[in-house]
């Protein structure tokens, strides 16, 4: 069976019952489609850190109504600034969203992938996928850009959801992983990218059980500030030029990203306590 749209015929095997995972069914039919699968030209020499932008630095933590997601905007090429105002930061479906770091244009493959990969779940099976099957998905997801990774080209989410399923109190849910695609459940925050260090450093210090949606994106900025403190890769507030991290929220009521009047509102007022305090807050003994 054929089709057309647009006086274009379609491929027979759009029209081939599939599985529910998109990524299955297009390394089956359309394999060179996928991300990463082009081969490297004979003869040509690999590209260096420096040639290829880098993004860092994204954590998430939990609080009172859900789980918290917060990105700085820098993207670096060995010492040279490639991007001022990206986004690390993505809604994968109504109460999930996935951040990352490392090699920019592969992380952004990877992420509209995932986004498509649960939609495409969703409508063939008539049910979202759960919250352990969806850091299962991105784990394979990972894996099979093991072979890019091992030639510098690594690309390191952070998963974090509101788990529908789970009991009260446990919903708000934080996945790592490592290079491999292996999944690790954290509890509290996490951090990943070359600041990660320092943000976790500053969680440590301010995160507590219960914070207030206000009082958790008041650590998330302060551990990004930390970041940039310390990591030259890490970008912090840019009044001058308007560019402040990205914040989103996930909980019951799904994906919400706080708007740019309330993130700014938030970072002006970080930073003038920062001129008070360069250090920055202290832990509550």
């Amino acid at each position: 069976m054929t089709g057309t749209t647009g006086g274009q015929r379609l491929t027979p095997w759009l029209f081939t019952p599939g599985t529910s995972s998109f990524i299955e069914f297009m390394a089956r039919y359309e394999p060179d489609l996928m991300p990463g699968s082009g081969q490297r030209p004979a003869g040509a020499t690999g590209l260096t850190g420096d040639q290829i932008p880098h993004g860092t630095t994204v954590l998430a933590l939990t609080y009172a109504d859900g789980v918290m997601m917060a990105g700085d905007r820098r993207a670096t090429m060995g010492n040279l600034i490639a991007q001022r105002d990206l986004e690390k930061v993505y809604p994968a479906d109504e109460h999930t969203a996935v951040a990352f770091a490392g090699t920019v244009g592969i992380a952004l493959d990877m992420v509209r992938l995932y986004q498509v990969e649960l939609a495409h779940f969703e409508k063939v099976e008539g049910t979202a996928m759960t919250l352990d099957g969806k850091a299962n998905r991105l784990a394979t997801m990972i894996r099979a850009n093991l072979g890019q990774a091992m030639q510098g080209i690594t690309v390191i989410p952070l998963l974090a959801g509101y788990d529908l399923l789970a009991p009260e109190g446990e919903e708000a849910r934080i996945f790592s992983y490592d290079v491999t695609g292996g999944p690790y459940e954290t509890r509290d925050f996490h951090s990943v990218g070359s600041g990660s260090p320092y943000a976790r450093g500053a969680l440590k210090k301010l995160y507590r059980p219960g914070l207030s949606r206000r009082e958790a994106a008041l650590a998330a900025l302060q551990a990004l500030y930390d970041a940039a403190d310390d990591d030259a890769a890490t970008g912090g507030p840019d009044v001058s030029r308007r560019i402040f991290p990205v914040i989103a929220s996930i909980t019951e009521e799904g994906y919400e990203r706080m708007d740019e009047a309330r993130t700014e509102e938030l970072s002006r007022l970080m930073v003038e306590q920062r001129l008070r305090q360069p250090e920055g807050p202290t832990a509550i003994l």
